[in-house]
């Protein structure tokens, strides 16, 4: 990975943990990257029932189930409830635009509180 797309990267996570440190998650913030054991990009970030672990990604390529597995390893490492992916919606530049992609396990987790 290259210095442009890993500033790209770092911009997009920035983007998404201000509009949600904005929007009722005050501790929202990006994470230090902490290699196999890194536990997602953006975190403070969750519900009364546990934290939840946001992948960020900002490209043209979509690859759901690389992305998907990589969320699943940082929830576990962080013992979140769930993982979320929030993806880059081209076009649109504005963070609640953007696109956020889960399992239907993370989906249920999210909404009852407890995993399946």
């Amino acid at each position: 990975m290259t210095a442009y797309h890993r500033q790209k990267g770092s911009s997009f996570e920035r983007l998404i943990a201000d509009y949600l440190k904005a929007n009722g998650f005050p501790f929202a913030d990006r994470r230090v990257k902490n290699g196999a054991k890194d536990r997602g990009d953006v975190g403070g970030v969750g519900t009364d029932a546990g934290r939840l672990v946001l992948e960020c990604k900002n490209t043209s390529k979509i690859s759901l189930g690389t992305w998907a597995t990589e969320a699943e390893t940082e929830r576990v490492n962080d013992e979140a409830l769930a993982g979320v992916i929030v993806h880059k919606r081209h076009g649109k530049g504005k963070a609640g635009q953007q696109w956020v992609t889960m399992t239907v396990d993370d989906l249920v987790a999210i909404l009852t509180g407890k995993r399946p």
